[in-house]
């Protein structure tokens, strides 16, 4: 995949699964470190290993990386991604943060949900809630750019199962407020870019 010669700005990337928006982060963060010396690049990783097989996941994607775009540097943080972007952006570096749907699973579908009892379910939900606020004010004007990627889960049939379709709506809802507030949004299918918005002139 190729980038082409855009001004690099704040820009959520939408996709499916393999779709390529992880790879279109990567290339912009690699054209970013290209641009100068003085450059850098932060990835904000959301992701958590709870079985083997998504620990060979994420150590696979750090392989990659590695070797895709040496100078990417890697923060964990499933939780707090406003705090994260608040503390790595500066004026020099581009921070990714991949990916969002991760980061809302954490929240709205955390290890232990089912035994919790309707106070505290109703407390994580307005907890939620205030991250997506503190999140959707630090990428307003951040002093360099953010690249966010997130996952298009809402094109195929209305799934079966209560839980999973309001994951599917709260996803929904976390991707327009985002979309609303990046200058640039990607969608991405077969590794092919489609622009849905571009920053104003």
């Amino acid at each position: 995949m190729t980038m082409p010669h855009v001004p690099i700005t704040t820009e959520l990337i939408l996709g499916g699964q393999k779709s390529g928006k992880s790879r279109r982060a990567e290339l912009v963060a690699r054209d970013w470190l290209a641009q100068s010396d003085e450059h850098r690049a932060v990835l904000i990783a959301t992701g958590q290993a709870w079985d083997d097989e998504m620990r060979e996941r994420i150590a696979r994607h750090r392989r990659d990386r590695a070797e895709r775009v040496p100078g990417l540097q890697t923060i964990e943080e499933p939780h707090d991604v406003a705090a994260a972007v608040s503390q790595h952006s500066t004026a020099q570096t581009l921070v990714v943060v991949d990916c969002l749907t991760l980061w809302l699973t954490h929240w709205t579908m955390p290890m232990g949900l089912e035994d919790m009892n309707l106070e505290q379910k109703q407390a994580l939900a307005l907890d939620w809630k205030a991250q997506v606020a503190m999140f959707l004010e630090v990428i307003r004007q951040p002093p360099g750019p953010v690249v966010l990627v997130g996952n298009e889960i809402g094109l195929g049939v209305i799934p079966i199962g209560r839980e999973v379709r309001a994951f599917v709506d709260a996803l929904g809802t976390l991707n327009q407020q985002v979309a609303q507030v990046c200058p640039r949004v990607t969608l991405m299918a077969a590794g092919l870019p489609l622009t849905l918005k571009e920053p104003r002139s």
